[in-house]
Order: C-alpha cells, then sequence, then structure tokens
C-alpha cells in the first residue's frame, strides 16, 4: 500500500514536468470541491490575495496559507500546521488534483473553480434549524454510537454552527438549508467534514462524511435544554491513584519527568494531544495566550504528544511546526509515535481509566496531586460555549494557584 501510495505521488509530481509555461493562482474567490463519494462533492471557500497568500473561509474562522509553491503548469498548496497538501494543476484558472495527507496514506479528488459560493441556493428555506439538537450519530450500531449536541444559527438559507461531542466539536461548520435539504462543511486541513439531511420543524436526519474514508448516519431532535455528561467526569484516576507520572524525551533529546524543578510547587496543566489534531491546535492556541499572561505566576504547562508519524524525527518535525506557526513556548514531549490509538496512549499512562480523548488535559496542584481531568475541548465554534469554558478554566486555575 505504501509503494502504490508513493507511485501516485510521484504521478503528480511527474506531471508537472510536461508544460514548462509557469502558471499561477488568479487573484480571486474560489470554491473548492473535494470528492468523497462517486457522486457527493465536500464544497468550501477560499481567496487568493497573492501568488502566494491565500486565506480558507469556514463560517468565522479565516485560515491564512502561505506555503505555497509553484511548479510549472502547478501549484502545491501546504495547510498551516497540519501535513495536508492540495497538489494540482492549474488549467485556464481551474485547480484539477488532490487532497493529500501523506502519512495517513489518504488521497482525495480535488477541483477548485472561480465562485463565491459555498453551496447553490434555488429553494426557500422550509424551516429554521436554529437552536439547540440532541444528536447521535451511528444510531443503530451499539459499536459505533456516540452522542453529540448541534448548536446552529439560521438566517434565510444561510447556517453556520457546529455539534458538539464528548471528545470536542466538530468545528467550525457552515452551509445552508436549500427546501428541506441541509448541507453543512468545513476544511481546515486536517478535517474535511460534510454533513448532509432532511430537515422538519423538530428533526434532522442524515449523514456524516468525513473525507472520502468514513460515512456514517445520524439523527437529531430539537431539544433546547439538552446538555452532554460534564467533560470533567468523564475521564479519572485508576484506584490507588491519586499522581500522574511519565517520562518521555523533548526535541534535544532530554528525559522530562513531572518531578523535574522545572515542575516543583507549582500548578502544572499536563495536556494530551496530538498535531494532527485540530481540536487540540484550538486548545493548544488559547494555553499559548494563557501561558503567556501568567508565566509570571506558580505554573506550567507540558503537552504529551501521539503522533501519527511513523519516526521519532518526523514527529519532531510536526511539534516545531506547530510550535513556530502558533507561539507555543511550553515543552512538547514526544510520547508515543506510529500510531493516534487511544488504548496505546493508555498504557503510556496506566494511571488513566483511558484515554477517551485528543486532547484531555490532566489539572495537578502544587503538591503534585490530580485535582481534575478535562476531556476533549469544545473551541471558538461552540459560541457560548467556549466562553463558559474560559470561565470555569480561569477560575479552577486560579483557586489551584492560591492554595
Amino acid at each position: 500500500m505504501r509503494y502504490i501510495f508513493t507511485l501516485l505521488i510521484l504521478s503528480i509530481l511527474f506531471s508537472c514536468q510536461e508544460k514548462q509555461t509557469q502558471e499561477f493562482l488568479s487573484f480571486d474567490d474560489y470554491r473548492a470541491e473535494l470528492q468523497v463519494s462517486d457522486t457527493v462533492f465536500l464544497p468550501f471557500t477560499f481567496k487568493v490575495k497573492d501568488a502566494n497568500n491565500l486565506t480558507v473561509f469556514n463560517a468565522e474562522e479565516q485560515i491564512e496559507v502561505n506555503e505555497i509553491e509553484y511548479r510549472n503548469d502547478s501549484v502545491f498548496i501546504q495547510m498551516p500546521v497540519f501535513e495536508a497538501l492540495l497538489a494540482a494543476k492549474i488549467e485556464n484558472q481551474t485547480l484539477i488534483g488532490n487532497f493529500i495527507i501523506e502519512g495517513k496514506e489518504r488521497i482525495v479528488p480535488f477541483k477548485a473553480e472561480k465562485n463565491t459560493s459555498r453551496f447553490d441556493v434555488n429553494t426557500k428555506a422550509e424551516t429554521d434549524i436554529s437552536g439547540n439538537w440532541e444528536t447521535i450519530f451511528s444510531p443503530k450500531s451499539e459499536a459505533d454510537k456516540y452522542i453529540a449536541k448541534g448548536v446552529f444559527k439560521q438566517e434565510g438559507n444561510q447556517i453556520t454552527g457546529t455539534f458538539l461531542t464528548e471528545t470536542g466539536d466538530y468545528r467550525f461548520l457552515e452551509g445552508v438549508v436549500n427546501g428541506n435539504q441541509l448541507k453543512l462543511s468545513t476544511f481546515d486541513g486536517a478535517n474535511a467534514f460534510l454533513f448532509t439531511g432532511t430537515v422538519t420543524d423538530s428533526t434532522i436526519n442524515g449523514k456524516f462524511y468525513s473525507g472520502n474514508h468514513w460515512k456514517e448516519p445520524f439523527t437529531a431532535k430539537r431539544n433546547e435544554n439538552y446538555e452532554l455528561p460534564s467533560a470533567n467526569e468523564l475521564t479519572y484516576l485508576n484506584e490507588g491513584y491519586d499522581s500522574l507520572a511519565f517520562t518521555f524525551p523533548d526535541a534535544n533529546g532530554n528525559l522530562v519527568s513531572l518531578t523535574d524543578e522545572r515542575f516543583k510547587n507549582k500548578v502544572v496543566l499536563v495536556q494530551i494531544m496530538g498535531t494532527w489534531c485540530p481540536n487540540c491546535l484550538d486548545e493548544s492556541k488559547y494555553y499559548t495566550e494563557f501561558y503567556n499572561k501568567k508565566k509570571d505566576k506558580d505554573i506550567e504547562i507540558v503537552a504529551l504528544a501521539f503522533e501519527y508519524a511513523k519516526t521519532e524525527e518526523k514527529a519532531f518535525k510536526g511539534i516545531k511546526r506547530l510550535k513556530d506557526r502558533i507561539g507555543i513556548n511550553y515543552p512538547i514531549l514526544l510520547a508515543q509515535t506510529g500510531t493516534t490509538s487511544k488504548a496505546k496512549a493508555q498504557e503510556k499512562l496506566p494511571m488513566l481509566n483511558h484515554v477517551l480523548s485528543y486532547p484531555t488535559t490532566v489539572f495537578v496542584d502544587k503538591k503534585g496531586k490530580v485535582r481534575k481531568i478535562h476531556t476533549g475541548f469544545n473551541g471558538p465554534a461552540t459560541g457560548e460555549k467556549f466562553v463558559e469554558f474560559k470561565t470555569e478554566f480561569t477560575t479552577f486555575i486560579d483557586l489551584l494557584l492560591s492554595e
């Protein structure tokens, strides 16, 4: 499989040698489509500001992309932080190529044309889905079933919002209700999500596509009072433990443990994460901002990275890219390579009942005792929920610092 994937990448590169005329992106608005099945396409929009800069839009989110390379008739667009690459030939200002995540051996056909509209609308919306929705994904499969909360705002045909789950949110979703048909999508480089469905005033029955490698049904019913279980109660210490222990290397090969001098008599946040994880990125941005304001206090943050990169060299390259892009100045240690298996992660941290989500944060007090474990991260796309989280977070940290 790896050999075949490499040949596909080489064929893309080889095609760029056939035409010697240099082509550049036009400074304009584009609608891109990823082909997630034979008949289903996932759209997103971006604006080319100049030959080396473009912005990807997902509702209120704007992703600035500045790693763009041209080779003859083709363009290679490297998404920030994540490994994802858009590789395409430029033909009359139309882009035709692939969305590629090499480390996961994933290729999704990709096309982009000049257009400002994410989804076309030709019918007035039959209902307004603004509000909260009690949601179940894969409702008929006991093995795959999980719960979520949909939160949406609708103006005319246009919708923004997200789904919150016990492990994090599906980030900034944008779309339409066209008649009684719902369509929502997002693309951030790591994830390409599409939600389709049939809506009524009180129900949604639909399908969720994650790129071209995953598809599952979901059902939702309107419920303004619905709440997910507390994120502070899902992960906990196994019986007999009251603290966390680990020893993992940093980028310089130094082994770092919670017993090190820098963590003594300080409040410590231990962030279980991965550089490939968009919710971890949202959390890392918030923690970086928080740490920069509080680093003169008795507080430290240390992240444990669980990476699918096959080698330590590639994993640390991804860690450095993440730190450089968002200015992280707390240590990120390499806890695992070659897999993002949560079961394998739990083996590295046997004092936890499980690792349910990337990210997960363990709050350690000045005496080295675990005081709280927060599973998942519902970030800026969740609106009021994110505001509530920040208030709870800062209040609890201030309490630990005051002890």
